[in-house]
């Protein structure tokens, strides 16, 4: 074996451990997450706005998420002893979860398991790279049991009938069994000591505030206020597709929407063909168009001669993922430079799914009461209004974003970073690249 091999292969025991850590994470955050606006709707008689606030809990979550690994994981105890008490924890507040009755009382219980969640997609990316010699190339291949774990999980349910036998409460139950096992499995994953034990780090930090000086680049800065904007429509999806896909009597809508998650996978192998022909302003702006392609799909689509568009819409889950906020978490990293990485990943993730999914939430609550009527909501309205959002996003986008530098070689940056919707997160550890790029060592002194 060469040593090429060797560097890039992990034990079998060590990957078996790792990949299933994977999937549990993700299995456990798909079993309820999908779902959760239909079983709102239909069994708690929940309204739009409350939905909205159910699903707003994310973005508490990642704004709580450094805080938590910052204050504890890196400085105080094990990231796999952290990962194990935050999902046996996070099992008893799911089943509890299951039992509410009414909205007011599963709110609090879904808001404090988010905060707990949110953290553990860090430490599973943490528990991963420190067993890892080469990040770069061994990670995606422990990573994408992740997202099958989330597909498994949708399939499970739509194989069950449970949306429409109207038994939404067995998501969580699932979910809850399944975080119990991956609590008690954590104490079995390698031994993953706090990377910054004695040291301190400031709330800014934590934050990823330091790289603040990024955004005195006007390209950079309609590239950040854009990644905040697209996040408005994107709550959207998150919160109501599950509802609408059920409402329009389409079967199996959990398992229906898997196929997203299997499209992430095929449009991210396309990612960087199209960022070497296209550079990265193009490849962002085709990411934003499909959005507002997709809830066009959704408006106008039904369980009829048209089901296809709605099929698309689904499909186009990973043209809107991979080739906007995969490919920007990219040009972030190429950006920022050795000095800022870190900490420009945290910012955009804070700006992204903290702030842009938060506003998202607050708005599309409303817009969806104010079109409900009996037993049904006028859907062809509601996919407008996010549609509109992101064509008027993306021509904000070409009008202003000038980057001078957007074909060279993004070979790097798409291994360098954790790639799914369900992942919003972490940075893996790369070279440094000011050798071949000395005259950036400091964006902010552009």
């Amino acid at each position: 074996m060469t040593q090429d091999q060797r560097s890039t292969s992990l034990a079998g025991g060590i990957r078996l451990r790792l990949s299933l850590m994977m999937f549990l994470q993700f299995f456990i955050w798909g079993a309820w997450f999908v779902t959760m606006g239909t079983f709102l709707g239909q069994g708690l008689a929940a309204s739009g706005s409350q939905i909205s606030l159910a699903y707003l809990t994310q973005s508490l979550g990642a704004i709580a998420a450094p805080l938590i690994i910052g204050l504890i994981a890196d400085q105080f105890f094990a990231a796999q002893k952290i990962l194990g008490v935050l999902h046996i924890a996070g099992a008893a507040l799911l089943w509890f979860a299951s039992t509410m009755a009414d909205f007011g009382a599963f709110f609090p219980v879904i808001l404090v398991y988010m905060i707990l969640y949110m953290p553990t997609l860090a430490l599973v990316n943490s528990v991963s790279f420190r067993q890892m010699q080469d990040p770069d190339k061994q990670f995606p291949a422990v990573r994408v049991l992740g997202t099958i774990g989330w597909i498994v999980a949708g399939v499970i349910i739509g194989w069950l009938g449970w949306e429409q036998g109207g038994q939404l409460s067995l998501t969580f139950k699932m979910a809850a069994v399944a975080s119990l096992v991956l609590g008690l499995f954590s104490f079995t994953l390698p031994a993953t000591p706090p990377s910054r034990k004695g040291g301190k780090s400031s709330i800014g930090e934590m934050l990823g505030l330091e790289a603040l000086g990024l955004l005195k680049s006007r390209s950079y800065l309609t590239f950040f206020v854009s990644s905040i904007a697209i996040c408005i429509p994107l709550a959207f999806y998150y919160n109501f597709t599950n509802l609408f896909l059920n409402e329009a009597g389409v079967d199996a809508a959990a398992a229906v929407q898997s196929l997203g998650q299997a499209s992430e996978v095929v449009f991210l192998l396309l990612l960087p063909f199209l960022l070497k022909r296209l550079g990265v302003k193009w490849t962002l702006a085709i990411g934003m168009a499909a959005w507002a392609l997709r809830y066009v799909f959704f408006a106008f689509g039904d369980t009829g001669s048209l089901y296809w568009m709605l099929l698309l819409g689904i499909l186009l889950h990973g043209v809107c993922y991979d080739f906007f906020f995969v490919a920007g978490q990219i040009y972030t990293n190429k950006f920022a430079g050795d000095r800022f990485r870190s900490s420009a990943q945290g910012l955009i993730t804070l700006a992204t799914y903290g702030i842009g999914i938060l506003i998202g939430s607050l708005l599309a609550g409303p817009i969806v009461d104010n079109f409900a009527i009996p037993d049904n909501h006028q859907w062809r309205q509601i996919w407008l209004v996010p549609a509109v959002i992101a064509a008027v996003v993306l021509l904000a986008f070409l009008l202003l974003f000038k980057d001078r530098d957007t074909r060279t070689d993004t070979g790097l940056g798409l291994e360098t970073t954790s790639t799914t919707l369900e992942a919003p997160g972490a940075s893996l550890p790369t070279p440094d690249t000011r050798q071949n790029n000395p005259q950036r060592q400091d964006p902010r002194e552009e």
